[in-house]
């Protein structure tokens, strides 16, 4: 196995950049059909690394360490490196990231205009995910992390709708800050530690007290912390600095949307759980009944406002803030079922998400709007489509069989054992779950027809491609939850360990 799999599998949608410069700009067929297969390479060795490490392989062979020229002179003993490295929960992320920019590249067939520069940075964007997962030390890890933020900024500022620039800057403006926020957590650890490597840092504060190589009291601790979760609470996002996620998620493109819900909201959560739980699992033990309450907070605020809503992507968008609610609840319970329901809501919603904005931005494109009381009876034009739309609407309110099913009871599960009252409470956003998500398909699919749209064709064979995929994995996930639970589970124990369990 090539010591340079990881390198290969972040960077190889950059050769899809390279071919798309040499491609006319008005080649409009050519530049979508490369766009689409640059990522087929990386979905291939994405998949090959997780059968790799389902089959017994270990990921620590395909760990990558070198020296990072013109940086810091070679031995100094500040010195950074580029270094990639997988946990079991950061391959099961790199599949999704890569499942999900697949589909994406199929959805981009709605794009309408300039589609080479949209192709160059929809690559772009691709890489800094893949780099976000697989980044073995801390300053790798930000430099990915705002190629993404630059990247989806050009993409919803240019390609999205009415409002696209305001939805950009907003985004850049929330996301900014908890970049800053970030980067002043990265700049202390590597002042107080001497390293950014994620597993040294990890071994580091598991380390009994006094061995530091510069001290660290409890105080500064606790502050890192709660810097660290405000920067990945935004990106998460946790009420209340959700706010410019709404607008992106309904000015940004379909395909983009897929992407940002998909994966980019992941990205909180990833860095709460490695950079927060594993870090400072003292610390974060300290907070777990204040994050459950903010993700009861998030569950029930994104329920009741998702249910009055009018125009379907505003329902998704808060539907997006009450599932991430999930997660915040499973990492409050502290305990192994709640941590599982929070790494497996990670990956359902990210599938499940996906496969909503598709459906929704397929309807905008054939009857121009996504307004529920527009859209009545439209179930006898688009049949198929008002079939998968109500499939994942089941699967997104916890239908058993589905991945919803799965992370919803794990989470709330963790959480009845340790705060039975807390997790009563947020059970009636379980409940609000069903009722606007109900309410909506079905005004939409069986409401009052609107003759306007009759003639509206149904889905082609190219957009059923990423609907079934979507819809099959949820449904694996949902009927054969070993698919996930056998390569998370050498992360959960690792976290467990931390936390004394």
């Amino acid at each position: 196995m090539s010591s340079f799999l990881l390198s290969l599998l972040v960077f190889f949608p950059l050769l899809g950049i390279i071919l798309l410069a040499f491609v006319p700009k008005t080649e409009e067929k050519t530049i979508k059909l490369v766009g689409f297969l640059a990522t087929l390479p990386t979905l291939g060795i994405a998949l090959y690394t997780y059968f790799f490490y389902s089959g017994g392989g270990d990921l620590a062979k395909l760990n990558e360490k070198h020296y990072w020229f013109g940086f810091l002179p070679k031995g100094n003993p500040w010195e950074v490196n580029y270094e990639l490295g997988l946990n079991g929960f950061s391959l099961v992320l790199i599949v999704l990231t890569a499942v999900i920019a697949t589909l994406a590249a199929i959805a981009s067939i709605h794009i309408k205009k300039e589609w080479k520069g949209y192709f160059m940075l929809f690559l772009l964007l691709e890489v800094g995910m893949l780099g976000v997962f697989a980044a073995g030390n801390l300053i790798l890890f930000f430099l990915f992390f705002e190629m993404t933020l630059i990247s989806t900024f050009f993409l919803i500022g240019k390609w999205g709708y009415l409002e696209k620039e305001r939805a950009a800057f907003s985004f850049l403006l929330f996301n900014g800050i908890g970049s800053a926020i970030l980067l002043i957590v990265i700049m202390i650890l590597f002042a107080k530690t001497g390293t950014t490597n994620i597993s040294a840092l990890v071994a580091i504060f598991a380390s009994p007290e006094g061995t530091l190589p510069m001290e660290i009291s409890g105080d500064l601790r606790m502050g890192l912390l709660i810097a660290t979760l405000i920067a990945f609470g935004i990106k998460l996002p946790v009420f209340p600095l959700h706010t410019w996620m709404l607008r992106v998620h309904v000015q940004a493109p379909p395909s983009i949307v897929m992407i940002h819900s998909g994966i980019l909201l992941k990205i909180g959560a990833y860095g709460m759980i490695r950079f927060g739980m594993e870090f400072y699992p003292e610390e974060f033990n300290t907070l777990a009944p204040i994050v459950a309450i903010l993700g009861v907070v998030n569950l029930l605020y994104g329920a009741f406002l998702a249910f009055v809503q009018t125009d379907f992507k505003m329902v998704l968008a808060y539907s997006s803030i009450s599932h991430m609610g999930i997660v915040l609840i499973g990492l409050g319970a502290m305990n192994e079922a709640g941590i599982q329901g929070a790494l497996f809501q990670v990956v359902s919603h990210g599938l499940i998400s996906a496969l909503m904005f598709f459906l929704i931005g397929v309807i905008y494109e054939r009857t121009g709007t996504s307004y529920i009381g527009k859209l009545g009876g439209l179930a006898k034009a688009m049949p198929l489509t008002a079939g998968f739309l109500l499939a994942g609407a089941m699967a997104s309110l916890g239908l058993p069989g589905m991945s919803g099913f799965v992370s919803e009871f794990m989470a709330f599960l963790g959480l009845f054992k340790e705060m039975p009252i807390v997790a009563a409470i947020g059970a009636i956003g379980i409940i609000m779950t069903a009722v606007y998500l109900l309410r909506a398909v079905l005004n939409v699919t069986y409401g009052k027809a609107n003759n306007l749209y009759d003639d509206a064709f149904d889905l082609r064979p190219v957009e059923m491609v990423p609907v079934v995929i979507l819809l099959g994995l949820i449904i694996l996930i949902g009927v054969i939850p070993s698919v996930l639970t056998e390569p998370l589970q050498t992360a959960l124990e690792t976290i467990m360990l931390g936390l004394g369990g």
